[in-house]
């Protein structure tokens, strides 16, 4: 049985081929594949490299997603498990299928192909609650203590990982945030992977990647299940959003990850007062910036909230929540101190 490098490498022989078949709805252009995003959509952010040493690696430049072929099988099917993911490659190449599992039929089924949407609510509901977990930990070590009262954060003990240099797929436990329309219904999920000895992130090179749809979508906090929402903050990281969410409890808020999706945020109904969450980065900067125009076409004020040192994370674990508060106050409007800030 060929191993997960060796598959991407056959895939990669052919890479043409492969995009035909999974990104239909691209075209090529020169030496690259161009298509939308990895749910086959219409557009120009994902571009394929076709021959070359670096055939069959792509990026998403709209959502800093990159890998190899294997990877775009994985993403474009919906797929969760390796085992999945191999046996639809072996089937597009043709190959013959390794012998049949005596654990049972549950792994001799054909992969169901999935929409973006549908793969990461499938993930999503292979999660377990916060409280207690390895999760629960992570966020309490960066000064986040009451993570589990959040409905988008999750724990799954065993998420598959693969190494984009080497091939190799591993499993390490994850934090899990729910991505969601203006709706609620999840559209993408954002993994955190985790060191298995509670020391932070997992000792891999890119422990943090997004699936499924983020443009215009993102992580929410505080939202009401119905009606209008007059005042919200927005921003990019997920523990910087939670560190300002810890602080002011109760002001819905949203974290898009990344600079490029903050500037896509997509405003709720009725909202009349926009607080940005900028980091202190160039990135940072230019996504608030574009927020904060569109936000003023739209009639909505827009108040940037500007961190002490590199984001609210940093802020809130080196200069402590008390101190946050006090920063914060003095950037928000009267009403919105008063509601949301402990006095």
């Amino acid at each position: 049985m060929l191993s997960a490098s060796q598959l991407a490498d056959r895939l990669a022989r052919d890479a043409e081929a492969v995009c035909r078949h999974y990104l239909s709805a691209g075209h090529r252009a020169g030496n690259y594949w161009i298509v939308g995003d990895v749910a086959n959509s219409k557009g120009k952010s994902l571009y394929v490299h076709l021959s070359g040493p670096r055939a069959g690696r792509w990026t998403d430049a709209a959502t800093s997603q990159h890998g190899d072929l294997l990877d775009l099988v994985r993403e474009t099917c919906g797929l969760v498990d390796f085992r999945d993911v191999a046996d639809e490659v072996r089937r597009f190449l043709s190959l013959p299928h390794p012998a049949p599992s005596h654990r049972g039929d549950a792994h001799t089924d054909p992969p169901v192909d999935r929409p973006a949407g549908e793969r990461a609510r499938r993930l999503f509901r292979m999660t377990k609650p916060l409280a207690g977990t390895l999760a629960d930990s992570y966020l309490r070590q960066r000064g986040i203590l009451r993570g589990d009262l959040h409905q988008a954060l999750r724990f799954h003990p065993s998420c598959f990982y693969r190494d984009l240099v080497t091939g190799r797929t591993f499993s390490y436990p994850a934090l899990i945030a729910a991505v969601t329309d203006p709706s609620g219904a999840i559209t993408g999920v954002q993994r955190t992977w985790l060191d298995p000895g509670g020391d932070g992130k997992a000792k891999v090179d890119d422990p943090r990647r997004a699936l499924g749809g983020l443009l215009g979508n993102a992580v929410r906090f505080w939202f009401p299940a119905h009606g209008p929402v007059p005042v919200t903050a927005a921003g990019e990281g997920l523990e910087s959003i939670l560190s300002v969410a810890h602080v002011m409890p109760g002001m819905p808020m949203a974290a898009a990850l990344t600079a490029n999706h903050l500037a896509a945020f997509r405003l709720p109904d009725g909202c009349r007062r926009l607080y940005i969450a900028a980091d202190a980065d160039a990135a940072g900067r230019h996504g608030a910036e574009r927020l904060s125009r569109r936000a003023q076409a739209l009639g909505i004020l827009p108040l940037v909230l500007a961190p002490e040192l590199g984001d609210f994370n940093e802020d809130l674990l080196r200069l402590g929540s008390d101190r946050l508060t006090v920063h914060l106050r003095a950037q928000l409007a009267p009403e919105d101190a008063e509601a949301f800030l402990p006095t």
